[in-house]
């Protein structure tokens, strides 16, 4: 079984709903939930002119190997009414981001894992905090709780209620 970390997120519709539905879809066609944070509102980043994100991180269980969780992934995100262009940082119904794979170190033309950006933003380090804390990032060799504390980005990250 392989222990995966996983942020999701959207700014179109009803974004809340869409977490819902994505964690569902995820239980129905990957593996079994183990942990999830508090749902976070936070403004765009990237491209600001847009409406803010709600974010979740999740630790789930899973047999799918790390191409075929992407691969399972991409489909959710589909079903879920995302539409991929090559434009970053534009507004999504929902958006799944693989963070972590057991501690696995993947370097894919399709696949980076750890996910390359994690340390740069407080909207995937603070719901990662709240259920991972003390996970060592494999490359970096800090605690997602070290990475927090040193992250500069200046985004507000808040507990959506």
């Amino acid at each position: 079984m392989n222990t995966c970390y996983l942020l999701l997120g959207g700014n179109i519709g009803d974004s809340a709903l869409k977490l819902k539905q994505a964690i569902a879809l995820i239980e129905q066609k990957i593996g079994a939930t183990l942990k999830k944070s508090s749902v976070f509102k936070t403004a765009a980043w990237g491209n600001k002119d847009q409406a803010d994100f709600y974010n979740q991180a999740i630790i789930l269980e899973t047999l799918n190997a790390p191409t075929e969780l992407l691969a399972n992934i991409l489909k959710i995100e589909e079903l879920l009414g995302r539409t991929r262009t090559n434009d970053r940082w534009q507004e999504r119904t929902i958006d799944i981001d693989i963070l972590f794979y057991n501690k696995e170190i993947i370097d894919l033309p399709d696949l980076k894992i750890p996910h390359p950006y994690i340390q740069e933003r407080k909207f995937v380090l603070v719901p990662m905090n709240e259920i991972a804390g003390n996970f060592v990032h494999p490359i970096l060799k800090k605690t997602i709780e070290e990475l927090l504390n040193e992250c500069v980005d200046s985004c507000e990250v808040q507990i959506e209620k």
